[in-house]
């Protein structure tokens, strides 16, 4: 009796109808975010078992250019999730309309310019960051076909924020295999079959963010027809407090800024210390970029639950997804740590076929089994304020971050490279502190729901 009383009580517990309602959000994203680091994984071990390390160096730097600028746009996606959540939380078309067509126009017009400009933000990208010449020439193959797929993968952006908002979990889980898939098999035909090398890894990417694009589209059109909003809503849905919009995106872009300088230092600095310090970063980062992905799929569930209260200021809905995600995401964060802990030497040999990056990745294991456990939290809390479009306490929260990962880099000449991933920690921390104490003062002072500047 009192066995059957304990698992009832646990099942009450872990799995009560806010963890389900997660769970139902967050299932299929953390499967279809896994296609976004496994892409990263098979570029890795495609390129890394070319002849050289050159070119797993070239593609990590053009990466890491890349993913910085674009990601400083990705306010596109998480302003777009926030206010179309709150649109379907006050049950208002218009307004739906709206969080798609705005932030659209914005991201096909930001890609476009970067296509136009791509020569002299290449060149001055590579002025910063260094590195020895063979790895930046493999760098400038990448980036010359990556950077035209701009305007699509900006779009995609929006198109994944807006069908999270109404949370129509398909069309992204869609979206995120199918692009990501098509990805993988370019990759290997592209790469291993015709011998493409760096510039097959850019080809195949862009080539399936243009594929992915268009699938979107046709599921944005569909829902909104199913939702009955009007073509009429949709023409003039570019007009109308683009105030908001702006400003709430210009804060989150500082956000992203301070975020991508950051983790672009890790790969500078790697390159300063010596290319196989960047390429054996480069391999463990997808440890992390794999737990991040999967740790996001909660962070969008929370996005679209706390957005979604926070348009019908509904209390009590959101407390009990918070609650939720903490006891889900933890568990996920825990059985993170437990695989790299007992599988991640296999994990790192799968990745690359190079003695002496086998062995110094050995010396740096024990950072993925911690990361996870300190990560989770900032990811949860992102979800949180971008639901309730609180960018002005997201960049916050990263400033204090950002210093606090400054700070720690002093120790650089002491520790090497452990000083890089000792850095990381303390922002992932930081930033999971300061937002989960700017959060408890606006519970402490009933104010989460107030109106706000953002």
């Amino acid at each position: 009796m009192q066995h059957h009383s304990l698992r009832q009580t646990l099942k009450n517990t872990f799995l009560s109808p806010a963890d389900k309602a997660l769970w139902r959000l967050a299932l299929p994203m953390i499967f279809s975010n896994i296609t976004v680091p496994l892409l990263g994984l098979v570029d890795t071990a495609v390129i890394g078992h070319l002849d050289s390390p050159d070119y797993l160096g070239g593609v990590a730097v053009g990466s890491m250019i890349t993913t910085f600028l674009f990601m400083l746009l990705l306010f596109l996606r998480m302003s777009t999730t926030g206010m179309t959540a709150q649109a379907l939380g006050a049950n208002d078309n218009r307004l739906l309309a709206r969080a798609f067509v705005q932030p659209f126009l914005l991201a096909v017009l930001s890609g476009l310019t970067i296509v136009l400009f791509r020569h002299p933000l290449m060149e001055q990208a590579f002025h910063i960051v260094g590195g020895s010449q063979p790895v930046l020439e493999q760098a400038r193959l990448f980036i010359e076909i990556r950077w035209f797929s701009a305007p699509a993968s900006l779009a995609n952006l929006v198109i994944l924020g807006w069908l999270l908002g109404i949370q129509y979990v398909r069309g992204p889980v869609i979206l995120l295999i199918a692009g990501n898939l098509l990805n993988i098999i370019l990759d290997l035909w592209l790469v291993m079959g015709l011998g493409w090398n760096v510039r097959g890894a850019a080809m195949a990417t862009a080539s399936s963010e243009y594929f992915t694009l268009f699938i979107g589209l046709y599921f944005v059109w569909r829902v909104m027809k199913q939702r009955g909003i009007t073509g009429a809503q949709i023409t003039s849905a570019w007009r109308g407090n683009l105030r908001r919009l702006l400003g709430l995106n210009r804060d989150i872009m500082l956000r992203s800024l301070l975020l991508q300088l950051c983790f672009a230092s890790l790969t500078v600095l790697g390159a300063r210390l010596g290319s196989h310090i960047v390429a054996v970063n480069a391999v463990l980062m997808n440890l992390l970029t794999f737990t991040a992905f999967a740790l996001d799929g909660f962070a969008y569930a929370i996005e679209a639950h706390s957005g979604e209260a926070f348009g019908a200021r509904n209390r009590q809905k959101l407390l009990d997804v918070w609650h939720a995600a903490c006891r889900q995401a933890g568990l996920v964060a825990l059985i993170f740590a437990l695989i790299y802990a007992l599988a991640g030497g296999a994990i790192i040999d799968a990745l690359t076929s190079l003695p002496e990056l086998r062995e110094l990745a050995d010396h740096y294991l024990g950072w993925q089994i911690i990361l996870p456990l300190v990560a989770v939290w900032c990811y949860l809390l992102d979800g949180m304020f971008i639901g309730a479009t609180r960018g002005r306490d997201m960049r916050n929260s990263m400033v204090v971050a950002a210093i606090g990962y400054g700070l720690t880099l002093f120790s650089l000449p002491l520790l090497g490279n452990h000083a890089l991933w000792l850095a990381l920690t303390v922002f992932l921390g930081m930033r999971g502190l300061s937002l989960g104490w700017i959060w408890r003062r606006y519970w402490r002072h009933d104010t989460w729901f107030s109106l706000h500047a953002d």
